[in-house]
């Protein structure tokens, strides 16, 4: 854990779209070692999942772009994390194409994420990932957070004190080890192994291992809907965007 006045500036971002593509928010948390709290938040009423996650870590880096010091980030988003620290110098090699010569997606979004990172000392940041959804403080409220705005429900953002913030914002996780997404291309649309597999009969929810299992719930039921998740992450953003709460699921 980090102690107040002997850390790095130390940030939870998160980001969420209901429908994805549909109405979109996100949430960061800048702790700085000045004992101090900010929250921050922002949506748009038609985006992605990805461009919220990318729209929290810029707007935490644009809020701390004036603080020396070293960042350490703490995002449940494989993607901004291998985006930035692995795919994007090939991208920028290619003239912002993938491997298989497609533009990248949220090109304007990395370069500016790139730029404010680039605009760190080295080894001035280190990304670091959070298993979404497993009640690590900062994360959640993030979460909270880039769902309410994505909601059109803004909540009431703290900016304060250290020690009048209500959660255990510095209990962090040992494992921050980012679990590595099959993606040879370095693209967007890069398969990955499927979390789970969700479907939606009648208004109710289920939850499958395989695809076959999923298929044949599905297979001729008018007004079915199914889709693959890739993450805890993922599959939270589905549901809610099929209007069915993760939490009860």
């Amino acid at each position: 854990m980090f102690l107040p006045g002997h850390s790095p500036i130390v940030v939870f971002t998160d980001g969420a779209a209901k429908g994805n593509p549909g109405p979109g928010g996100w949430g960061a948390i800048v702790v700085t070692p000045d004992e101090h709290v900010t929250e921050l938040g922002g949506g748009s009423p038609h985006t992605t999942n990805n461009k919220m996650e990318l729209g929290g870590v810029i707007a935490a880096l644009r809020h701390v772009a004036d603080q020396p010091g070293p960042v350490v980030i703490y995002t449940d988003s494989t993607y901004v994390i291998q985006g930035i620290t692995e795919w994007v110098w090939g991208w920028r090699k290619r003239g912002w194409k993938t491997a298989q010569g497609t533009d990248v997606l949220n090109r304007e979004l990395w370069e500016e994420l790139s730029s404010l990172t680039g605009a760190r000392p080295r080894g001035g940041l280190d990304w670091r990932w959070v298993r979404g959804h497993v009640g690590t403080p900062g994360n959640e409220r993030c979460d909270e957070i880039a769902v309410a705005f994505a909601s059109q429900r803004p909540p009431e953002l703290y900016d304060g004190p250290f020690g009048g913030y209500p959660l255990p914002i510095l209990r962090l996780p040992d494992d921050t080890a980012v679990p590595k997404r099959r993606s040879g291309s370095g693209a967007e649309t890069a398969k990955v192994a499927a979390h789970s597999y969700l479907s939606v009969v009648n208004g109710v929810p289920m939850r499958h291992g395989t695809w076959a299992e999923c298929e044949r719930r599905v297979k001729g039921q008018s007004g079915a809907k199914f889709k693959k998740a890739v993450s805890a992450d993922d599959e939270a953003t589905i549901l809610r965007g099929w209007g069915v709460d993760p939490d009860r699921f």
